[in-house]
């Protein structure tokens, strides 16, 4: 143990810290690096959020239009149903009048 420790001169001492120094630029070289690759992935992930939205919003647009669509039908057939009792009230007042007309002229 002795013999090691009498080896740490001071030059080696530098030689390890420069060592040491330049491990830790590197390691703080491929941070930067991760840290641009994330810049990257985030701009990404800022297109795909607009590009939802884009698709919110013709979803939204297609709902609208959808709605618009059935209360047209509704309505559609609501008048269809109306016009079909006022033309059944109108042949059966038709038939009732002529039964009333036969059977006032038999008699």
């Amino acid at each position: 143990m002795e013999a090691m420790r009498q080896s740490w001169t001071d030059e080696r001492l530098d030689d390890f810290r420069e060592h040491v120094d330049q491990r830790f630029d590197q390691v703080d070289q491929r941070f930067e690096q991760v840290d641009r690759r994330f810049d990257q992935v985030d701009q990404r992930f800022e297109q795909v959020d607009r590009r939802f939205d884009q698709v919110d919003q013709r979803f939204e647009r297609i709902e609208a239009e959808l709605r618009m669509q059935r209360t047209e039908i509704s309505e559609g057939f609501r008048a269809l149903h109306r016009a079909t009792l006022q033309i059944g009230a109108g042949i059966f007042g038709t038939l009732m009048l002529a039964i009333l007309t036969m059977l006032s002229t038999q008699t």
